[in-house]
């Protein structure tokens, strides 16, 4: 029996909250994920989570992550992620398109 390479996933926005969580349970399944996103450090956003946190969690699960850090609103960025998976893997099975922009004044806490 041949064994299949472990799928190759890029998963935007996974910072925190839906992105993190999908990338996560994508390495639970032994998937390369490439973690993306413009957070890298603690005090990047006004949100926890880092690109990094997120790649250790998703190695920590079983796969391989890999933290990019990306600004989707820029093409070059996003032609450049492409081009490092092609270059790294070979091939990209799985895109997860998660990023997003969230203002801050919608973070704070407060009445709906």
């Amino acid at each position: 029996m041949v064994s299949q390479p472990a799928p190759v996933a890029i998963v935007t926005g996974a910072s925190r909250g839906a992105g993190r969580s999908i990338a996560i349970a994508l390495g639970g399944h032994g998937c390369t994920v490439y973690v993306t996103g413009r957070s890298e450090r603690s005090d990047d956003a006004s949100l926890p989570g880092t690109i990094h946190e997120t790649a250790a969690a998703v190695s920590a699960a079983g796969g391989q992550g890999i933290a990019v850090r990306v600004d989707h609103a820029d093409d070059a960025q996003v032609e450049a992620l492409f081009r490092q998976v092609e270059s790294e893997q070979g091939r990209l099975d799985i895109l997860v398109n998660n990023a997003c922009a969230i203002h801050d004044e919608l973070t704070t806490p407060g009445r709906f």
